[in-house]
C-alpha cells in the first residue's frame, strides 16, 4: 500500500510542479476535443493541432524557465 501511495504522490507532484504547463495542455486538449466532437475539424487535423500545440506550449514554458534562471 505504501508503494501505491508513493506513486500517487509522485504523479500529483509532477502535475503540481509546473502548474502552468499542466493547465495549458489540459486547455489545449479540451479545445481540440470540442472542435473534433462538433465536427468543426477532421480528427487527423485535430491530432496535428495537438502535436503543434503541445510543442508550442513546451517551447514556451521551457524558454520562460530558462529566462528565470
Amino acid at each position: 500500500m505504501s508503494l501505491l501511495k508513493d506513486v500517487l504522490a509522485e504523479l500529483l507532484g509532477m502535475f503540481l510542479a509546473d502548474l502552468r504547463l499542466s493547465i495549458a495542455v489540459l486547455l489545449l486538449v479540451g479545445l481540440v476535443a470540442l472542435l473534433v466532437d462538433r465536427a468543426v475539424v477532421d480528427p487527423l487535423v485535430g491530432g496535428g493541432m495537438l502535436l503543434a500545440g503541445c510543442l508550442t506550449i513546451l517551447a514556451t514554458v521551457t524558454a520562460a524557465a530558462a529566462r528565470r534562471r
